[in-house]
């Protein structure tokens, strides 16, 4: 992965989830931690909410991580795919709780997104600058 893209990742905390489950598309807010290793994106989440009662239906996950501004020249952020994944490695939960220490305590149900496909949008780099990453 880029390292440019992995910077990025790693300077922010809040994804869209988008899924789709039953025919029906539907987004979430999470906070998420990057584990670089795994190329993979951990959040928590409750198994009874909408979203990851869709995402379990189809664990085909897509998504973004923006940053917000009104200057077109500073516009960041990314799309990605990937693949909801409920069986983390040791690592992806150190990252999590070293993002998040506080989250550690309510015990939270960690859930990961093994990312298939990044594209990172860069303004800062050049008008309509894009930098795409695939998972071979």
């Amino acid at each position: 992965m880029d390292k440019i893209i992995e910077k990025y990742i790693k300077a922010h905390h809040l994804l869209t989830l988008a899924v789709c489950g039953k025919g029906e598309p539907y987004c979430a807010n999470c906070f998420y931690a990057f584990n670089i290793e795994n190329r993979s994106l951990i959040f928590a989440s409750d198994i009874k909410t909408k979203h990851m009662k869709e995402a379990i239906s189809n664990p085909k996950i897509a998504g973004t991580v923006s940053k917000e501004t009104k200057n077109i020249g500073k516009i960041q952020g990314i799309q990605f795919t990937g693949r909801l994944k409920n069986s983390l490695t040791f690592e992806e939960i150190r990252s999590y709780f070293e993002k998040f220490p506080f989250a550690k305590n309510h015990k939270p149900l960690l859930w990961s997104i093994e990312l298939d496909f990044v594209k990172l949008t860069d303004n800062l780099l050049g008008f309509g600058k894009k930098i795409v990453w695939q998972r071979v």
